[in-house]
Order: C-alpha cells, then sequence, then structure tokens
C-alpha cells in the first residue's frame, strides 16, 4: 500500500460495469489503484428481490451509503432498512447480508478499505457472466477465500420467507466458514 492517490474524475454513469445475475450488480468508480491502496468505490444496484448471500469479510471494513430505494441491511444481530441518504459500516470479522425487499430497484454505494476488494467483484462478475451460466456455489466459494471472504447462510431461509427474496447464486454457500 502506498500513500499515493492519483487524479480521477468520474462523470454520472461513468466508470466499468458488470452483472452478477439478474438481481445485482457491480458499477467500479475508484480502484484500489487510483487510490494507494487506501480505497476502494463502487456502486452496487440491487434489483427487487435481490439477496447477498451471508458473508464475512477478515480483510476490509464496509461502509454504504442507500442512494436509490430501500435496501435492508443485517450485520451481527442488528437489522435495518434505509432509504436514500441512509449510511451503515459493515465491520470486518461480522457476518453481514443486504437485500432489496422492495418493488422498486435499489442502489448503494460501497466504500470499502483498504482496497482491493473490488478485484473479487470483478472476478465473480467474470463467472456469472461466463458461457456456461452462473457460477456453481462451490466456484463462488473458493474466490471467495482467497479474498478472506467467507459465507454462512444461516440466515438465508428465513430471509427468503419473509421477504420474498432470491440468492445471487442459488444455492449458496451453506455454513462454510
Amino acid at each position: 500500500m502506498t500513500e499515493t492517490t492519483a487524479f480521477k474524475v468520474l462523470q454520472p454513469g461513468e466508470g466499468a460495469s458488470i452483472k452478477m445475475g439478474p438481481l445485482f450488480g457491480v458499477d467500479f468508480k475508484f480502484f484500489s489503484e487510483d487510490t494507494g491502496g487506501l480505497v476502494s468505490v463502487v456502486e452496487h444496484p440491487f434489483e427487487p428481490g435481490a439477496l447477498v448471500p451471508p458473508h464475512m469479510h477478515t480483510r476490509e471494513d464496509e461502509y454504504s451509503i442507500v442512494i436509490a430505494g430501500e435496501i435492508s441491511f443485517r450485520s451481527g444481530v442488528r437489522e435495518v432498512v434505509l432509504g436514500p441518504g441512509g449510511y451503515i459500516t459493515k465491520p470486518r470479522g461480522e457476518l453481514h447480508t443486504m437485500w432489496n425487499a422492495a418493488a422498486v430497484p435499489g442502489r448503494i454505494i460501497e466504500i470499502i478499505t483498504p482496497g482491493g476488494f473490488e478485484h473479487f467483484f470483478r472476478e465473480a462478475g467474470e463467472l456469472f457472466n461466463s458461457p456456461g451460466g452462473p457460477p456453481a456455489p462451490a466456484d463462488i466459494v473458493a474466490l471467495g477465500a482467497r479474498y478472506g471472504l467467507s459465507y454462512d447462510n444461516t440466515w438465508v431461509p428465513d430471509l427468503v420467507a419473509e421477504h420474498g427474496l432470491r440468492l445471487l447464486v442459488d444455492e449458496g454457500a451453506s455454513s462454510t466458514r
């Protein structure tokens, strides 16, 4: 990690994008290489019904800002629904998930520190968009492990039943922590 950052400007709608299935995407804004490794910034569009598999980071903290719609978050035992302008921290070492139970699309800005985890999204997006169709859950688990990420889908059945959600990967990663 260096202390130097590069001057970079992105206008609205600029930056590379990748879909991770029909319900969730990643719009890359600042890569860790743009910030001397200090931070990365992405935006996530959430279609109605999208559920990100519950996961835990061991290397980075995440800070989310809702900019459209309503996004629900669970971190540890705490759960909250945030609308535009709502902020949340998701500290490393704590299992968390997020979903869109609303009838309209949502969007968040995700600030990740230190930077580098945005490359997980790039690689996962490549798996989702490969000719063979959606990736096998084991492939996502293996990719996550390379980035210090683990999954635990204990919460998934209740969230799916309560909110009518769908996981980004059909089977997800059952209790792989």
